[in-house]
């Protein structure tokens, strides 16, 4: 962060002297020092999307907004960025003709205001126009395309299927949007290829298809499959989506969206560019799209959890808290979503106990809490080391599941981790046990018995031959490594142990358990000098707890032989 700060400040300094530079040739009354100090500072709230605070310092630096090339377009992306997209339109319909304005995003919001005028004669001219702008990335060429796409089907009631495959699953996406707007037979099939496909997670489009469905009344068949939505592994939508069927409250769904409107099919792809920007951590970019996209259609609230959470990773806490308070208490799903990520704000500003205590006295209002709110504020718990209650709650959970299911594995293991922690060993080894009866090929529950057995000096036969399976599945996991390479030391075949402990130490070098086994590797391998480097990087790390500090301790004055 400091060298980050550090870059904005010579950035600064150097585009202060060629300002005052340039300045030697204006009139005072125009540019001076008050103007310039008022950019700076705006600039470093823009990089640090602190929006509101930019366009106060970039409102008392108007008069550079003709005078230097980027000054409109970071004051664009602010007003954007913001929230108040109309105002960024405003603005660039009053300087579309200055050469400052000649950027992809401003020709994009003039395009915006025509199609939102419904105005497609107009809006054919400003899509002729980005077609110049299109090349700046490669993401603007599917913008440029997409919404050339979208006009002409606006225009024509006709899809081009030109691109229909262009872009891969995006391009597919669009065409289920666009079959779906002229209320074509093709869409439920479509949109089922979608859901169904490989390379990715397309089951957000599941709440589209359910919508299509209930559009036809036909509420049997959403029920069922509402039915058949695992409650723990889906997203936020698909959840909120179950949540609703279950409930019988249809109409959230035509309340929110409408593949027949315009604005809301504009809405739903920008939200989709803003998630590319957002995999692509271009945290500006992405929100830009994404308040557009809210801006198109503010009813669809829901995808601002995007919003939220690149103000999260951006370290802007405080925005990100703002976006998140938006979230009713009604909508389950992404009231409980508000509620731990709020939780996850508190954590980096006051401490995991504050955090803690917040998240609980939160979920202790919660009068029915659901099966995913029970499993994720167990997984709270267990997070915080209060395995008691994390157990209560895989237990409360478990009761709601089908017995059959990878989600019923899944709480066995962590329940069966949690009962591991406080030594309960029995309690452990029997929910591993069976979480492997239903999931047998799952290499991280094997493991995770088996570097228990380990510990406990219990099975250490049977346990090698386990965590050799699980190495099969999956050979650069660092964790099935180490517990193998540790399995190899306890039946004292070094140096088989120190090929597996090497390779663990490159992938976690942070990892103070790793650490901590490579160095008695090495001891017994009567590399003394080495062995005692490795245990004392162990108490450098941030991660090392105090019990194996003192442990490593002893070792480094001791050795192993004589503890």
């Amino acid at each position: 962060m400091r060298i980050k700060l550090l870059k904005i400040f010579f950035i600064a300094v150097a585009l202060l002297y060629q300002l005052n530079a340039h300045s030697k040739t204006l009139e005072k009354s125009e540019f001076n020092h008050r103007y310039l100090s008022s950019y700076f500072s705006a600039l470093l709230s823009y990089n640090n999307q602190e929006n509101i605070k930019a366009l106060k310092y970039f409102n008392s630096s108007k008069p550079l907004i003709k005078k230097h090339e980027k000054y409109l377009k970071k004051y664009i992306f602010s007003l954007v960025g913001s929230g108040n997209v109309s105002k960024a339109i405003k603005q660039t319909k009053h300087f579309k003709n200055h050469k400052n304005a000649y950027f992809f995003e401003a020709k994009l919001l003039l395009l915006i205001d025509s199609l939102e005028n419904e105005n497609y004669t107009s809006s054919a001219n400003e899509i002729s126009i980005m077609e110049f702008f299109q090349n700046e990335g490669s993401y603007e060429i599917i913008i440029y395309e997409t919404l050339k796409d979208y006009i002409e089907l606006f225009q024509s009631k006709k899809i081009n299927y030109e691109n229909k495959e262009k872009y891969g699953k995006l391009s597919l996406i669009n065409n289920a949007f666009q079959n779906c707007y002229l209320d074509s037979n093709k869409t439920k099939p479509l949109l089922i290829n979608l859901i169904n496909s490989n390379g990715g997670d397309y089951s957000r489009y599941l709440f589209f298809y359910l919508q299509k469905i209930l559009e036809e009344n036909d509420y049997e068949t959403a029920k069922q499959i509402s039915s058949t939505i695992d409650p723990i592994t889906n997203g936020l939508l698909i959840a909120q989506t179950k949540n609703w069927i279950d409930s019988l409250d249809f109409n959230k769904f035509d309340d929110v969206f409408s593949c027949k409107n315009e604005k809301h099919l504009l809405s739903e792809f920008f939200f989709l560019i803003a998630n590319l920007y957002s995999a692509d951590e271009d945290y500006i970019k992405s929100n830009f799209y994404l308040n557009i996209s809210n801006y198109l259609n503010p009813k669809f609230y829901f995808n601002q959890s995007l919003l939220a959470e690149n103000y999260f990773l951006s370290g802007n806490y405080n925005a990100s808290r703002k976006v998140l308070e938006k979230f009713e208490y009604n909508d389950t799903v992404y009231n409980w979503f508000k509620i731990k990520r709020i939780g996850k704000i508190i954590a980096e500003q006051k401490g995991e106990t504050q955090s803690l205590n917040f998240i609980e006295k939160k979920f202790n209002k919660i009068k029915k809490p659901s099966t995913k709110v029970l499993f994720e504020m167990a997984n709270v718990y267990k997070r915080h080391k209060k395995y008691e209650k994390a157990i209560d709650l895989y237990t409360a959970t478990l009761k709601l599941l089908d017995e059959n299911t990878d989600s019923y594995a899944e709480i066995l293991y962590r329940r069966g981790g949690s009962y591991e922690r406080i030594k309960k060993y029995n309690e452990s080894d029997r929910d591993l046990l069976n979480s492997l009866e239903i999931a047998p090929d799952d290499p991280y529950v094997t493991n995770y018995l088996a570097y228990s057995w380990l510990e406990r000096n219990y099975k250490i036969d049977e346990a090698l031959i386990m965590l050799k399976e699980a190495y099969n599945k999956k050979k650069n996991d660092p964790y099935i490594i180490d517990s193998i390479g540790w399995a190899y030391f306890l039946i004292e075949d070094y140096e088989q142990a120190a090929k597996y402990l090497i390779k663990a130490v490159e992938l976690m070098p942070n990892d103070p358990i790793v650490n901590d086994h490579y160095g008695d590797i090495l001891w017994m391998l009567d590399k003394k000098i080495q062995a005692r480097y490795f245990w004392k990087s162990v108490l450098t790390l941030d991660e090392t707890e105090e019990e194996m500090k003192k442990k490593v301790k002893k070792k480094i004055l001791k050795g192993i032989d004589k503890i």
